[in-house]
């Protein structure tokens, strides 16, 4: 560390340092940052561009009663830095160790928990409506990037307070990024305030002009501001966030924390919403970061000397989706490709470049994207909505009234199905398969390996109705070779091995894992079949009646939750057949599952090779 993190262990220290202890103090928590996030991975980019502005909100504010939300909460790290948790970054993302987002049980000073984009300023109203109905006195900061700002929730929210006037600063960190480069008009806006500071510029010199004269510049100072609003309206076109009713101030360089303080003292002491807007780099003070913010956005481990990430360069299921998207494009001009500001997560990228007219990110905006994949659907394309399956929890309403209703033929690409590791309870990806398989319309499926994927996405383009696939963060097991169905019939399933009384029914990734747990089962001269459900939704009521007839014991296997998921479907079709047929549903409890290692949490879950063997001998 460095001499001043070192000593460092109260927060109301800040307020007594030097701009230029302060500056040095920047510099040690970049080389800290640096150290540690190498070792451990995790949000590495957004951290290093908001160490100032971090040191500056610590410099003004008193966080033992003041609140500060901030928005993904992927860059609150300096926050947790400054909160007491400086020597617990060496467990950062880890299983029991310091989560990766703020968390109100990790500390007192995380006053909400954010993992997904455009809530804080929802957030910080409600804070600070609660702080007047209970006439209390503190301020509420909520710190939101201008990628988050694409979401539309936060336009809600802008709405609201701006027609209410409730007393909070909204801070724009704005470093023309969410995970890859920001896209529409909300970043072209913001663009003019950067490359345009006309107004800011006059402002301060009629300011310092009309102050010179004598008896009656002050006067006349006083008495311009209010003409100010037309004065803006003339230089600085749209003035947005002031039209709105929210006090605009900025832009002002993220990095200078003597004018990003003085800002944040006169937003202090407006009474009503104030928006200040602050310019930051991504990656800031690590060449590297800089060159490449997207690559920096959350690495692995990584070598900090040449940049370079450590780990597997296995295919993943994300560059299988997209070398076969581009195959099928090439083969059917109809075929178009959406993502909400993941080109590169979700393996759009290479479409992006051999497609552009027919690839659309629109920002951080999992509504609209869904919509508008309706309605390019109503006109006969083909749509293709790559997304993590956290993210698509946020458009609920769309897929169930824009989509399934209508029996529109958009097709979902959920990728991080499952656990998806160190993001922790606000990424996992456990809840797809309930929140989908109860909308009518909606046919699911799930490729046991990486090959199957490319074969499903042939299959769901020539269909008429919609489709949800999904499979998970990674690769294949490389101890495990499997061959993917080529001819797919809605409905039916795959067996893989005949024998036995117990039937395992899989899906997806966990398709592996019970080959595996057969072969270990076999080795103790005990038989059992394995089925391959690679369709969720409908299920195989052909195969499932047999096994009943026949009287197998029946376990299901799912990274899912259990409520919802493949097991309820399976054992309440059982139940309709009133068989005494024995179903065990294997899968997440109804619980938020934390962070930590993909390994060692379906190991903590039992639905690792080991756990899901000791379950079928608990059965036998």
């Amino acid at each position: 560390m460095g001499k001043i993190l070192d000593d460092f262990d109260d927060i109301n220290s800040v307020k007594k340092m030097s701009i230029q202890e302060l500056n040095s103090f920047a510099k040690e928590i970049r080389c800290f940052l640096l150290e540690k996030v190498s070792k451990t991975g995790g949000h590495l980019a957004s951290n290093l561009g908001i160490v100032e502005l971090t040191l500056s909100l610590y410099n003004v504010f008193d966080f033992n009663s003041d609140k500060v939300v901030w928005d993904v909460g992927h860059q609150s790290y300096v926050h947790k830095i400054l909160t007491g948790r400086k020597d617990k970054f060496d467990t950062l993302r880890n299983f029991g160790g310091l989560s990766g987002f703020p968390n109100r049980e990790e500390s007192k000073y995380d006053s909400f928990e954010a993992g997904h984009s455009s809530t804080s300023i929802s957030a910080g109203i409600g804070m600070a409506r609660a702080r007047d109905l209970q006439q209390k006195d503190y301020d509420v900061i909520s710190v939101i990037g201008d990628g988050a700002l694409t979401g539309g929730m936060s336009f809600e929210a802008l709405n609201d307070i701006g027609f209410r006037k409730t007393r909070m600063i909204i801070v724009l960190n704005d470093n023309q990024m969410s995970i890859s480069k920001n896209v529409g008009g909300i970043s072209k806006y913001l663009n003019e305030f950067r490359i345009d500071p006309t107004y800011n510029r006059i402002k301060k010199e009629i300011n310092s002009t009309l102050r010179k004269i004598p008896s009656v510049g002050n006067g006349m100072v006083n008495s311009i501001h209010k003409i100010k609003d037309g004065i803006k309206q003339v230089v600085v076109p749209g003035m947005l966030f002031e039209h709105m009713g929210i006090k605009y101030l900025g832009p002002i360089d993220g990095h200078d924390i003597k004018a990003v303080s003085k800002v944040l003292k006169l937003a202090k002491n407006i009474d009503g919403p104030v928006i200040i807007h602050v310019i930051t780099k991504k990656g800031k003070g690590y060449e590297f970061a800089e060159k490449q913010p997207r690559k920096f956005h959350g690495p692995g481990p990584f070598d900090p000397l040449t940049g370079e990430l450590c780990g597997s360069s296995k295919e993943s299921y994300s560059d299988a989706f997209g070398e076969k998207m581009v195959e099928l494009a090439k083969e059917d001009k109809n075929i178009v490709a959406i993502t909400a500001a993941m080109p590169e997560g979700t393996g759009l990228e290479m479409f992006s470049k051999e497609f552009p007219n027919r690839f659309f990110d629109v920002g951080i905006a999992e509504q609209h994207a869904v919509t508008m994949a309706a309605g390019m659907a109503s006109q006969g394309l083909k749509p293709i909505f790559a997304v993590y399956s956290t993210f698509l929890q946020r458009a609920y309403d769309q897929i169930l009234h824009d989509v399934c209703i209508q029996k529109l033929p958009v097709i979902f690409a959920i990728d991080r199905a499952g656990v998806v590791g160190q993001d922790g309870e606000t990424h996992q990806g456990i809840f797809d398969l309930s929140y989908l398989s109860h909308i009518p319309n909606m046919t699911i499926m799930a490729p046991k390996c990486i090959s199957e994927l490319k074969s499903m996405l042939a299959f769901a383009v020539k269909q008429d109705y919609p489709i949800a696939i999904r499979y998970p963060r990674g690769g294949d097991n490389p101890n495990i070779k499997m061959s993917s169905i080529k001819n797919f019939i809605r409905g039916k399933w795959e067996i893989l091995f005949h024998g036995g009384k117990i039937a395992f029914i899989a899906t997806g990734k966990m398709v592996q894992n019970a080959v595996l747990v057969r072969e270990k089962l076999n080795n103790m001269g005990i038989e059992a079949t394995v089925i391959n459900a690679c369709f969720i939704k409908p299920i195989d009521e052909v195969l499932i009646k047999e096994l009943v007839d026949k009287n197998y014991s029946i376990v299901t296997i799912e990274d899912n939750v259990i409520h919802g998921g493949l097991g309820s479907m399976v054992l309440e079709y059982v139940n309709s057949l009133n068989g005494n047929t024995k179903v065990i549903a294997l899968g997440f409890k109804d619980k938020f599952i934390p962070h930590g290692t993909v390994d060692i949490l379906y190991k903590l879950y039992k639905l690792d090779v080991d756990g899901i063997f000791e379950s079928i001998l608990k059965l036998i």
